[in-house]
C-alpha cells in the first residue's frame, strides 16, 4: 500500500465542485471524490495553521497538547514533564510516527516547520523535507518538482506515506499572472450580495471589509497584485473571490500532475490518496474576508477526500473532526490507534459520526465554537476587535451557511444546549491535564497573537474612517490592552 496525503492550505470545503460550489475551482478533486470517499461534515478541532497541524498530527484536541495559538506559550506543545520517556509519546504517537514505527517509509514536503517553528512536525517522517524558500509564500509549482522527484525515486516502492503541502489558497494568493484567471467571467457567488458588502463595510476588525489584509489596505505594502484595496464594490469583491478560487484551481491542476505522475509509474490503482486542509477562509462571515479568524463555519469546516483501494465510493454525510480521518487512515493501513488520541475511526459503511463538535481559536481572537444538529454556537473571550462579535453568537448554519443572521437572541433552546455542551467538553478535556486551559493562557499574555500591540493605531485609523462608535466599543472591552 501506498498514501499520498495532499494537505492543501486555507482550503474551504464550499468552495470545491464535489461540495457544492458553482465555479470549476477543482476537476481533478471533484473526479477523485467520484471514484473515493467525500466526508461532507470534517472539521478542524483547531485552528488555524500551527494549532490545526498539532491537533492532526498528536491526535488530540489543542486544549490538551496545548497548542492553540500562533504565538507565546501556546504556540509549543505542552512539556510531557517526569513522564516522558527515551522517544516522546508526541514522537511515538505521531501520524506519521505511528506508519514509521508499523514499517512505512515516510516523507513530508513542506514549509510548515519553518514558518511555524514547528519542528515537531517532523516526528514520524523518515524525510523532512524544505526544498522551497517561501516559508508558507511559495506557489505549487515551486513545491510539486520536489513531489516528482521523490515519486520519481521512490514511488514504485512498497508501503510509503508521502505528505505534500501546497499553499497556494492561503493570503495573499500569489498565483503567477500567467495562469491567467478562469473566472473572470463568473459572477460573485450569489449569497455575497451588495446588501452584504454594504453591511460589512461599517465593521470594525483586522480583515475587514475595510482593511482586508490586515489593520490597515497597505499593512504589508500594497495589496497583492490579484487584489483590491478594499471591498468598496461588488467589483472588489468579485477581485477578492477570484484571487482566492484562481489559487484553489492551481492547486488542483497540481494535484492533476501528482496523479498523473502517479499512473506513469503504474502504482495509481494501488496508491491511496487523501486531499484536505488545515483550516478555510472567510469571505464576509462575520466581517472578516481573506483570512481566517473565528471559529466557525467557514474556518473550521474543511474538505477530506480519501481514495482508498477497496474501499467503495461514497458520500459520508457525519460530523468528524481531521484528525478523526487521519484515525480512519490508520485503520485502514491495519495501524492500531492509541488510546491517547482524540481521533477516532469513522463509520464509513455506516455513514454515522459524531453529535457535536467543539471547535477552538486562539490565533486570531480567543473563541470557541460547538457544532451540532443545524446549529453552530460561538462562544467568545476576547473578538480580535471585532467589536460586532458578542459574547455569545448562534447560527443556523444549514440555512444560513454564511452566518448572516445571529439567532442567539431567537433561539434560546438551541442557544442554551450549545453552551451546555461547550461547558461539559470543556469540563472533561481540563480533568484529562494537570495544566491551565491555553485558551485562558492567551489571554493571559496579551491576547491573540496576531492582534498584540495593534489597539492604539486601529482606534487611530477606525476614527479616521467614520468608525468612531466601533473605537468606543473597543475601548470599553479591551481597556487594558492599551
Amino acid at each position: 500500500m501506498r498514501l499520498l496525503y495532499l494537505d492543501i492550505d486555507t482550503l474551504r470545503s464550499d468552495h470545491l465542485g464535489c461540495y457544492g460550489y458553482d465555479r470549476a475551482t477543482t476537476p481533478n478533486m471533484d473526479a477523485l471524490a467520484t471514484d473515493g470517499v467525500r466526508f461532507a461534515k470534517t472539521y478542524a478541532s483547531d485552528v488555524p495553521c500551527l494549532p490545526s497541524r498539532a491537533a492532526l498530527l498528536t491526535g488530540t484536541f489543542g486544549i490538551r497538547n496545548g497548542v492553540v495559538s500562533h504565538g507565546g506559550s501556546t504556540a509549543d506543545l505542552r512539556y510531557e514533564g517526569a513522564r516522558r520517556g527515551f522517544v516522546s509519546r508526541y514522537a511515538f504517537e505521531s501520524w506519521a510516527g505511528l506508519f514509521y514505527w508499523n514499517g512505512w517509509h515516510t516523507a513530508s514536503l513542506s514549509s510548515f516547520p519553518f514558518r511555524h517553528s514547528a519542528t515537531w512536525w517532523n516526528h514520524g517522517f523518515m524525510e523532512a523535507m524544505n526544498l522551497m524558500r517561501g516559508m508558507g509564500a511559495e506557489r505549487a509549482d515551486q513545491v510539486i518538482p520536489g513531489a516528482l522527484d521523490w515519486l520519481e525515486r521512490s514511488g514504485r516502492a512498497d508501503n510509503w506515506f508521502l505528505h505534500v503541502h501546497l499553499w497556494d489558497p492561503h493570503t495573499p494568493y500569489n498565483t503567477p499572472d500567467d495562469f491567467g484567471n478562469p473566472f473572470a467571467t463568473d459572477p460573485v457567488p450569489g449569497w455575497h450580495t451588495d446588501d452584504v458588502r454594504e453591511h460589512n463595510w461599517q465593521f470594525a476588525g483586522p480583515h475587514s471589509a475595510q482593511e482586508p489584509w490586515g489593520f490597515t489596505p497597505d499593512e504589508w505594502g500594497p495589496p497583492p497584485p490579484r487584489q483590491p484595496w478594499d471591498a468598496s464594490s461588488m467589483e472588489a469583491v468579485k477581485a477578492i473571490f477570484d484571487g482566492y478560487d484562481v489559487g484553489v484551481r492551481y492547486a488542483d491542476d497540481a494535484l492533476g500532475t501528482l496523479l498523473n505522475k502517479l499512473d506513469d509509474l503504474g502504482v495509481l490503482d494501488d496508491t491511496a490518496v487523501l486531499v484536505s486542509s488545515d483550516h478555510g477562509e472567510a469571505f464576509g462571515e462575520l466581517g472578516v474576508y481573506a483570512d481566517h479568524q473565528a471559529a466557525d463555519e467557514a474556518t473550521c469546516h474543511i474538505p477530506a477526500i480519501l481514495r482508498w483501494p477497496g474501499v467503495a465510493a461514497r458520500v459520508h454525510n457525519g460530523m468528524q473532526y481531521h484528525f478523526d480521518i487521519a484515525a480512519t487512515v490508520l485503520d485502514l493501513a491495519g495501524i492500531r490507534i492509541p488510546d491517547s488520541w482524540d481521533g477516532s475511526v469513522v463509520d464509513i459503511d455506516g455513514g454515522t459520526g459524531r453529535d457535536h463538535l467543539v471547535l477552538s481559536q486562539g490565533a486570531w481572537s480567543c473563541q470557541r465554537g460547538v457544532r451540532f444538529g443545524d446549529h453552530l454556537y460561538l462562544r467568545t473571550w476576547h473578538d480580535g476587535y471585532h467589536g460586532h462579535w458578542t459574547d455569545e453568537m448562534l447560527f443556523d448554519v444549514v440555512r444560513d451557511p454564511h452566518e448572516t443572521k445571529d439567532i442567539f437572541g431567537e433561539d434560546t433552546a438551541q442557544a442554551s444546549l450549545g453552551a451546555s455542551l461547550l461547558h461539559g467538553w470543556t469540563t472533561i478535556q481540563l480533568a484529562r491535564t494537570d495544566l491551565q486551559d491555553p485558551m485562558d493562557v492567551v489571554r493571559d499574555e496579551g491576547g491573540p497573537y496576531h492582534v498584540r500591540k495593534h489597539l492604539g493605531p486601529y482606534l487611530e485609523r477606525l476614527r479616521a474612517t467614520g468608525r468612531e462608535h466601533w473605537a468606543e466599543v473597543l475601548v470599553q472591552r479591551h481597556r487594558d490592552e492599551l
